[in-house]
């Protein structure tokens, strides 16, 4: 078996899109938003990191299910506000 071949075999199905575009959209935003509320909040010291993966720990799961309840509105609203092709 190729590297080819074991790539495709790895990758998910196309009906669990919307939740791995949901995963990948809250990891990344939740991160960001730990970082600069973090910083805004408690200032920037030597436990910032700590801080900022504590915030984590509740931020993701809370952001993937909001993502997950968001996204049917987002894509209708985006339906009405640009022209399809």
């Amino acid at each position: 078996m190729n590297d080819l071949t074991a790539t495709r075999r790895r990758k998910l199905r196309p009906g669990a899109t919307p939740y791995v575009f949901a995963f990948y959209m809250s990891a990344i935003m939740a991160m960001l938003m730990c970082f600069v509320i973090t910083a805004a909040t408690a200032g920037v010291d030597g436990d910032y990191l700590g801080q900022v993966l504590k915030a984590y720990q509740l931020a993701m799961p809370v952001a993937f299910v909001c993502v997950l309840v968001v996204r049917p509105v987002v894509v209708r609203l985006v339906a009405l506000t640009v022209h399809s092709h």
